[in-house]
């Protein structure tokens, strides 16, 4: 499972981007969606818009317990939890992370607002690679920090 999180914003955006990072769920910056490995196609198109990488399972629940939403903008709850056949957020979270039900088929929210990370993305800015100290591009496990950060 990807965490993939938009961190640049719209302006001087191309059209195809555009399309490509609505399709994602992310249309303004800050925001998180969770997508499958098959899915690196489209996230590889617009590199030069988003970060990603492989989140931990302690981390998606945390994301879940914070930052998840059902319709009206209202928090998970115990409620929605029972609706829906889980016992606690962890099991839900363990669910979501082998791709065994989807956060959208359930009725909540499958994008998630972050607020901006603290002590900024990187040193060099959100137009620089992560590779050379910037916000862009590939993460692998250091996805998680960031999302401690902005979570």
């Amino acid at each position: 499972m990807l965490a993939v999180i938009r961190v640049r914003g719209k302006t001087r955006l191309n059209v195809n981007l555009k399309k490509t990072l609505e399709l994602m769920g992310l249309s303004t910056a800050n925001q998180m969606v969770f997508l499958p490995e098959k899915q690196l196609p489209m996230i590889k198109k617009v590199v030069g818009y988003v970060t990603w990488g492989e989140i931990e399972p302690s981390i998606l629940e945390n994301v879940l317990a914070k930052r998840g939403r059902v319709a009206g903008n209202k928090k998970i709850d115990a409620e929605f939890l029972k609706k829906h056949g889980f016992k606690s957020i962890k099991e839900l979270a363990q669910s979501v992370m082998e791709e065994k039900v989807k956060l959208k088929k359930l009725g909540a929210k499958p994008v998630f607002r972050l607020k901006p990370p603290r002590k900024g993305f990187g040193r060099k800015g959100i137009k620089k690679p992560y590779s050379q100290g910037g916000a862009l591009g590939y993460r692998a496990s250091d996805i998680n920090d960031l999302i401690k950060r902005m979570s």
